[in-house]
């Protein structure tokens, strides 16, 4: 599939950006190289696939957010005093 300079300036306004003559042609030809390679992929036969749903089982880890008791290796609580705002040992933020 080819990318007419009209196209690619278009693509070009929606973006935003401005491109020199040379640019339109380069990325004209990047473009349908890129339509090219995904209409290959779209003539794969996938009738006998199963749909994946994600790759990898990730699992979000997430622990408690609070400090252990006696634990202030870096004098947290002299930076927590200091602090505009705090409350309970804690900074509070906007």
């Amino acid at each position: 599939m080819s990318i007419t300079k009209k196209e690619v300036e278009h693509i070009a306004r929606l973006a935003r950006i401005e491109l020199t003559e040379v640019e339109k042609e380069k990325f004209g030809n990047d473009l349908s190289g890129i339509l090219d390679f995904v209409n290959k992929l779209n003539e794969a036969d996938t009738e006998n696939v199963a749909p994946l749903a994600g790759g990898a089982e990730l699992k979000n880890v997430m622990r408690k957010d609070a400090r252990e008791a006696g634990h202030d290796p870096i004098g947290a609580a002299k930076l927590v005093k200091v602090a505009p705002e705090h409350e309970n040992g804690f900074v509070k933020v906007k």
